[in-house]
């Protein structure tokens, strides 16, 4: 990825998705970097055409619009002039593996376009379709050798927490399940290497959201710079 395109995500993460992007310091490789920062901007467009549309038909449409320029990138077609869209077609040429995780995203996204409170069940099913499928590609992007579906609870984890967030599903809802996500993501944890791990690390803010506390900047970068250093989410 260009020099540029590289500063553009980084600098829109940082505005948009601060939680994550902080995960992302602990990714040394720059490239990788570069890409799992792709990924979330990705995530960012998706969740932000079902709150800039007015209806769930418009936002279809916009989810749609993502789906074609994946089949586009998928089938070597010329790249859609969007800062987003060219850094997953980089993406994909290194990890042509993870354009149908990327599908599963959107789809996700498209299950959940009524605006309506989720149970536990839609919860949980939106949580696994995209912060779920997201975490397993950014171990992808990370360490390919390392075991994808041990960063899937700590997306479980995160998915619950941004519902939570959003007053997409209730406090009462989330809290169970989200529970159990995290204990589950501590002890998967344990099968991803060191360079791996940061695919998992928003499962430690998510324990805030937990505990129902909003802490500052300074308190997440330390309880991130400990899971980091431990293993311990």
């Amino acid at each position: 990825m260009p020099a540029e395109g590289a500063a553009y995500l980084d600098e829109l993460i940082g505005r948009v998705d601060p939680d994550r992007w902080l995960t992302t310091r602990f990714i040394s490789d720059q490239g990788d970097r570069a890409d799992v920062l792709a990924l979330y901007a990705f995530d960012h467009e998706l969740a932000r055409a079902r709150r800039a549309a007015t209806t769930p038909l418009l936002a279809e449409i916009r989810l749609t619009w993502w789906r074609e320029a994946l089949e586009e990138i998928g089938a070597g077609q010329p790249v859609r002039r969007h800062p987003v869209v060219e850094a997953l077609a980089g993406l994909l040429v290194r990890r042509p593996d993870a354009l149908p995780g990327l599908v599963t995203i959107i789809d996700g996204y498209v299950a959940a376009l009524e605006p309506v409170a989720m149970d536990e069940a839609a919860a949980l099913a939106w949580a696994d379709a995209t912060q779920g499928t997201a975490a397993r590609i950014a171990v992808t992007i990370l360490d390919p050798a390392s075991d994808m579906d041990a960063a899937a609870s700590a997306g479980r984890a995160w998915g619950l927490a941004l519902l939570q967030r959003a007053e997409l599903a209730s406090r009462a809802t989330i809290a169970a399940p989200l529970r159990a996500a995290l204990d589950q993501a501590r002890r998967d944890a344990r099968r991803l290497s060191v360079a791996a791990l940061p695919a998992a690390l928003p499962a430690r803010v998510a324990r805030f959201d937990l505990a129902g506390r909003t802490p500052g900047r300074l308190s997440k970068q330390l309880a991130l710079v400990l899971a980091a250093t431990t293993g311990r989410l």
